[in-house]
C-alpha cells in the first residue's frame, strides 16, 4: 500500500495547480522513486507554460520571507528553511544588491529568479543570478523549470520522510530512461512554442557561445534525508580508445581517461570536473560517485553512470544529477 497524499501536499512541493491535481490522479505511490518519476513526467509533459509560471510565482523572491498568507503554509515553511543559509549569510549591502538584481531579472524575463537555494549563501546565489541574467529568455525559462524540478524533488523527499513508511527501491533503468526522454522532449516543445511566440519560429543558433560553467556538471541529493549530499567524491572519465567502444559484457580496462575529480559541497554540487571548453568533444563519458564512503552501510559501494555525447550535442550543457538513498539511486539528464 502506497503513502496517501492530497492535493495540498503536492502543492507544497510545487505551486502549479495542474501539477497538484495530476499528482493526486497518479497516486498512490509505493515509494519516493515512484513519486519522483511521476512528478518529472507531469511537470515536463502535462503542465503547460502557464502552469510553469504559476509554480514560479508561488515562490518568494530570493532574499525575502514567504507571505504569511500563502495558500500552502507548508510551502511557505519549506521556502523559509531552504533560504535559511542565504538569509543567515546576508548583509544589508548584499540584500540590497540581491533586491536590485532580482528586479532587473524579473524585468528582463517576466518571472522571478528561481534557484534551488538549499545550503547556498547570499553571495553564491547573487553570483549565479548575475551569470543567468546573461541568458536568452528561452534558455533561462528552461533553466528555471529545471530548478523548480530540483526543489520539487527535495520537497517530495521531505513529504515521504514525514509520512511514508516504505523505503525507496530501485526502478528499472528503462523506466528512468523513459522519464528522461519525456523530459527532454517536453523542453524542446516548450522551446518551440516560446520561439514561435517571439516571432522567430524555426530559428536555432548553432550553439550557445561563451560558457559560464564546464559542459558536464553534477550534484547529489540525499533523498533519505531530504537534503543535498555533502562530501561525496566524484570522478569524470572519457573513453579514450578510438578503435573500440566500452561494452556491457567486457572488462573495458585501460580505455578510460580521467578528466577530473572533486567532492560535493554543502549544496551537493561537485567542483569543476573538466576544463572549461567551448565545444565538448563527442564521445563516451563515465561519471562515478564514491557512495560507499558516504553511506558505509548502504547497498552501493560506488555508482557509475555511462553516457554518450554526439557531434550534434557538443555545444550543449550536460547536468547529471544523482538522487541517492541507502538502497536506491536514480539519475536523469538535467541542464
Amino acid at each position: 500500500m502506497g503513502s496517501v497524499f492530497d492535493e495540498k501536499d503536492f502543492l507544497a512541493c510545487c505551486g502549479s495547480t495542474k501539477f497538484g491535481k495530476e499528482m493526486v490522479a497518479a497516486a498512490p505511490f509505493s515509494t519516493l522513486q515512484d513519486a519522483i518519476l511521476a512528478a518529472r513526467h507531469i511537470w515536463f509533459n502535462k503542465v503547460d507554460v502557464n502552469g510553469w509560471l504559476e509554480a514560479f510565482a508561488a515562490h518568494p523572491q530570493i532574499g525575502q520571507s514567504p507571505s504569511k498568507n500563502h495558500q500552502s503554509p507548508t510551502f511557505a515553511q519549506w521556502s523559509k528553511g531552504e533560504q535559511s543559509t542565504a538569509l543567515a549569510t546576508a548583509t544589508d549591502s548584499t540584500l540590497q544588491e540581491l533586491f536590485e538584481w532580482n528586479a532587473r531579472y524579473r524585468e528582463k524575463f517576466g518571472f522571478i529568479f528561481l534557484i534551488c537555494a538549499s545550503g547556498r549563501s547570499t553571495l553564491e546565489i547573487l553570483a549565479e543570478l548575475k551569470i543567468r541574467y546573461q541568458n536568452r529568455p528561452i534558455i533561462e525559462f528552461e533553466i528555471a523549470a529545471q530548478e523548480q524540478m530540483k526543489i520539487t524533488e527535495l520537497r517530495l523527499a521531505k513529504l515521504f520522510t514525514d509520512k511514508a513508511d516504505t523505503a525507496p527501491t530501485i526502478k528499472p533503468l528503462a523506466t528512468t530512461n523513459i522519464a528522461r526522454k519525456a523530459e527532454e522532449d517536453r523542453v524542446k516543445i516548450i522551446g518551440a512554442h516560446m520561439t514561435a511566440a517571439t516571432g522567430d519560429a524555426g530559428a536555432k543558433p548553432a550553439h550557445i557561445p561563451n560558457r559560464t560553467r564546464p559542459p558536464i556538471t553534477t550534484h547529489v541529493l540525499d533523498t533519505s534525508r531530504g537534503c543535498p549530499a555533502n562530501g561525496i567524491e566524484v570522478q569524470l572519465e572519457m573513453w579514450n580508445d578510438n578503435q573500440t567502444r566500452p561494452q556491457f559484457d567486457k572488462a573495458n580496462i585501460g580505455g578510460w581517461k580521467v578528466l577530473g575529480s572533486s567532492a560535493t559541497d554543502k549544496d551537493g554540487r561537485s567542483g569543476q570536473l573538466m576544463n572549461m571548453v567551448e565545444a565538448l568533444a563527442p564521445g563516451i563519458y563515465r561519471i562515478s560517485f564514491n557512495t560507499g564512503e558516504y553511506i558505509p552501510d548502504g547497498f552501493f559501494p560506488y555508482v557509475s553512470i555511462v553516457f554518450e555525447i554526439r557531434e550534434s550535442q557538443k555545444w550543449d550543457h550536460f547536468h547529471v544529477p544523482l538522487l541517492l538513498s541507502p538502497f536506491s539511486f536514480s539519475t536523469y539528464r538535467g541542464s
